[in-house]
Parts: C-alpha cells; structure tokens; sequence
C-alpha cells in the first residue's frame, strides 16, 4: 500500500489495509549522488524537528560531508536550565519562596509534592523551547531517541529535580558512549525510583529494571534474545543495595542491603558467574561485571542498530535490511566499543539512507509536527527574557502534542512510544479518528488565529514567510517552492494547477490577477482591500496544504 493511500484510509483497521511499502534500498555505500537542496531537507526533517528555510539554505552552501560533520558534532553550549514560571497554588505547603520568578529551580530541593507538578511542567516546557531553539545539529532529536529508549514517565518519578537530572544524564551522553549512558541510566536516581531499584534489596529483590536492562534497555525481544528467567532475577540480585540520597539527590550504594553471593547467568551469557563482593565497592564492580558481560552479547549492538534505524529511516527490517544494513552497523558499533556517533555517521551517509524509498515514508510524531511547523514557517517568539510568555507559549505547543498522544516526560510505560516499537503499525499508531482532526486543528490554528498570550501572538505569519522564497510574484513558483519546503511527497502539476486558478487567482484563468496583487501589496501596504485578498489567499492556501495527507509525511 503507498503510503498515501494509508493515510487516506487511517480510520480503518490494519487488517483491511494490505502489505506496507518496502523499504528503501541501497546499502551502507557512502551516498554519491547530488547534493541539492532536495537531499538537504530530507536529511534534516529526520534529523532534527523541521527543515528550517534558514537551515536548508545554510547547509546547501556546504559539502556534503561538511553537512553531516556539523550535524553530528554540536558546538553550542547546553542550555540554561528551566526557570521558575509559575504561581505556587494555595494548595503548597512548602512555597519556594527562596526561588525568585525567572531563576531556575534545579537546585532548590523543596520536597512539595503540590510544587513538584509545577515544576515538572516547568520543565516540560523548557524542553519544547529547547527543540524549537535547537542548533544545526542531530543532538535534540537523539535525546528525544534516548528519552524514548531509557523511558521514565515524569508523573511516576514525581520529583522534578530527579526528572531534570534524568534528562541532563540523556542530555550530555546522546551522542558519546552507549555503554556508559547505559550504566549512567542504572543509577540514575530517577531511574531508581521509577523502576523501584531503591527497593531493590537482598531480603526483597525487585526484578523490574534487570528484567528492562535486558528486555528493553540492551538485548530487546527478537528471536535471538535467549536471555532466562532466572538471567533476570541474577541480574536484580546484582543490582541490590543502590538507594538515593533525598538530600542531595544522588544515588549511593549501601551494601548491608546488597546480596553478597555469586550471581549465575544462562548459557545466553556464556555461563558467566559474577562473584559476590562484600565491600563498599561491590555495588560498582558488579554492575560494571554485569554490564561487560551483557555487552559482550551480539545482540545489544543489533538491537540498538535497529532502533535507531526505525527511528531515522523506516520501521520495516526484512532480511535484505539485516543484513545489509543492521548487521554491519552493528559490527561497526562493536568495533567502535559502542561509541554511537560511527554509527549515526555511517547510517546518514548512506546511500540507504537518501534513496528514493527514503523520502516521506515515516509519519511526523506529534513533536515533529507541532515543533517542526513552528521551525519550518519561522515562528516568531518573544524575546528570551521573557520567560513568562515563552514558556506559556511552550506550554501551549506541549498540551498540542500531548493531546495528540506524545507528552514528553511522559511516554505511556518503559517501552516508549507504541510508534517505533508496535508491530505491525509502527508509526501508523500516530494517526486515528481521534488524533488525525486534532492535527488539522493545531495546523489551522496555527495559520487562522494563533494563540495569543500577555499580547503576544504565536502564529504563523504567512507574508513575512513567502517573502523569503524565490519569487512570490509568480504563482506557479510560489507554489512549487511551498510544496517543495514543507511537503515530502509531492502533488501533481494537475493538483496544483487547480489550487493556482482556485486560491491564487481567486477563480480566474490569468497568472497576472496573483502578480499584480502581490506586486501592488509590496508597493502600496496601505491598500487595505489589496493586502487583505493576498493575505487571505496565502492562508487559504498553505491551510489546504497542510491539510493534505502529504503533510503528514516526513
């Protein structure tokens, strides 16, 4: 089935709807064909939220390899952590009254349950302002992919300082060492109270996070993931003893809770037995023994391999896909002691990668659409010290996604996001009767009214965007560099012959009605009659564009 008769057809069951597409071909050959403008929005659509008009130009005047060298080694500084934008409400016992509006809160350990949601939710919109300010590189969209791989749900932690901390762990390893944000994530002290590992001790063990270590975390649930039962109560019996220390929010190992014999493994792990340790260390050396141990499994490296793999190009992985594609970057990954950037290197490189087949066969998640709609059509937002309005903007853009069923913070349990992992829909799971109008009505939204706070309007200035393109002047150009910027799919000349005669000419026949117009706005601004019509027919059109099921594709 093409993947624009599937969206045509989102309302019924998957049963009715046939075989998916293939997926792309090609190999992991590095990619040699032309390097346009075309090659460069695909590129970056998959890379970060949107393809920006100002990135797109920026990276059609480098090479190549100079695109993908900047992509994959970000040279901005973190950003500032998230301030306090909120009202405590009468229901705090604790007010943080010590924490001055517009300073951050991260280091404040209050301990109020009230306060604590409006700082989580503080900290969710920050995170949305972050993907929309993100620099010209792959780093947001990977802490996303980690965010989605390592998943912990904000309303389950609780404690929003956890919750940050969690996320700067995500946040400073995206893009180093998989192994070591692996064992980051173990003792994370949000990871220890979502997963219950602060409760895990020799009297009581917790399985919960050994069995997601290996099910979820590392080795996944194919068919050559032969790990055990009893491989899952070992690995929490290596895990006993780690607590957190509310006072600084830290995790510590206690070793009067941690099991101290020989821990025995299946002969998925070789038989390996790790030795039971009884000193302050135990904890440590144990899990580094644990965590060696799975490594050493080829498993991990093919698991992750295909994770991101349907994260960056498509979700099907047949045969020809394993082992031209998951299988030697899984090798590469080994090869380079699970260092993720040769790996993203050699995937973005590839011809695989660029081929055709590529092009357009994911559906935008919520966050792709929401914060790339605002990045593609430069979405104005005020000026960073105010940090009210913006943050009530992010918060506005979050509760649109949310509502679309991508809260981030909050995926629906530890598996992430039914999108990347549920068979055999994958990211069809984004589109249904519920949440296909409700994308319609962010985007009309978006180009009708905005949304408007302490007199600011988020909203999508449709002249001030045209004016940037080749030349507006010309309805046939301005609509091939429409469809060209925010489309992946393209619509037939046909098609939009009609949407010329139909919104741009306002039902004539002669491309001159849409010229003079738009030349006479620029002239004359003050001729209020004039600049309503082109206004009004550049929000016509772009709202029947983004309405199209093509724009559903990324």
């Amino acid at each position: 089935m093409s993947r624009r008769k599937f969206i045509s057809q989102i309302i019924q069951p998957a049963s009715n709807q046939g075989a998916p597409p293939p997926p792309p071909g090609g190999g992991l050959t590095p990619y040699a064909g032309s390097w346009t403008s075309d090659q460069v929005i695909h590129l970056l659509k998959r890379t970060q939220f949107g393809a920006k008009p100002e990135d797109v130009k920026y990276f059609a005047t480098r090479t190549f390899l100079q695109t993908i060298s900047e992509l994959l080694n970000p040279s901005t500084p973190s950003p500032n952590p998230p301030v306090k934008d909120y009202v405590p409400g009468s229901n705090v016992i604790k007010p943080d009254t010590n924490i001055a509006a517009g300073t951050t809160w991260v280091n404040d350990l209050n301990a109020d349950g009230a306060l604590d949601g409006n700082r989580v939710l503080s900290f969710q919109k920050w995170w949305i302002g972050n993907m929309i300010n993100q620099d010209r590189s792959i780093k947001e969209k990977m802490i996303l992919f980690w965010h989605n791989h390592f998943a912990t749900e904000a309303d389950n932690i609780s404690n929003p300082i956890y919750v940050f901390r969690h996320h700067q762990v995500l946040r400073t390893n995206a893009l180093g060492n998989f192994k070591a944000l692996t064992r980051a994530v173990t003792l994370d002290p949000g990871m220890l109270v979502y997963l219950n590992g602060q409760y895990n001790t020799v009297t009581a063990p917790d399985e919960n996070y050994g069995r997601e270590l290996q099910e979820l975390f590392c080795c996944g649930k194919g068919t050559g993931s032969k790990y055990t039962e009893d491989d899952v109560k070992a690995a929490a019996r290596v895990l006993t003893g780690w607590r957190i220390n509310t006072t600084t929010a830290t995790s510590y190992f206690d070793v009067t809770r941690h099991d101290k014999n020989a821990k025995k493994f299946s002969a998925f792990y070789n038989n390996t037995t790790i030795a039971g340790r009884t000193t302050a260390t135990a904890g440590e050396l144990e899990l580094d023994d644990m965590l060696t141990m799975i490594f050493a499994t080829n498993e991990v490296s093919k698991y992750v391999c295909r994770r991101l793999y349907r994260w960056f190009i498509y979700y099907d992985i047949d045969a020809t896909v394993e082992a031209t594609i998951i299988t030697p970057l899984a090798n590469l990954f080994v090869q380079n002691n699970y260092e993720i950037l040769p790996v993203l290197e050699a995937l973005l490189k590839s011809e695989h990668f660029f081929n055709s087949l590529a092009v357009g066969c994911q559906i935008k998640s919520p966050i792709d659409l929401v914060v790339g709609l605002c990045r593609e059509f430069t979405v104005s937002l005020p000026p960073a010290s105010d940090y009210a309005t913006n943050y009530g903007h992010f918060n506005y853009l979050f509760n649109w996604a949310s509502n679309m069923q991508q809260r981030i913070g909050d995926p629906p349990d530890v598996s992430g996001w039914k999108a990347y992992y549920q068979e055999p829909q994958f990211y069809e799971v984004w589109i249904n009767s519920d949440t296909l109008p409700r994308r319609i009505q962010f985007t009309d939204t978006m180009i009708l009214t905005g949304y408007t706070l302490n007199g600011f309007v988020l909203k999508i200035d449709q002249v001030e965007w045209v004016k940037k393109l080749s030349n507006p002047a010309d309805p046939n150009k301005l609509i091939n560099d429409i469809t060209y910027l925010i489309l992946r799919i393209d619509i037939s000349a046909a098609s939009k012959q009609q949407l010329k005669r139909d919104i741009l000419l306002g039902g004539q026949s002669d491309d001159h009605y849409w010229t003079d117009a738009w030349n006479l706005f620029l002239s004359t601004p003050g001729n209020t009659t004039n600049t309503n019509t082109v206004k009004n027919r550049l929000r016509d059109l772009l709202k029947y564009l983004m309405n199209l099921p093509e724009y559903q594709l990324c």
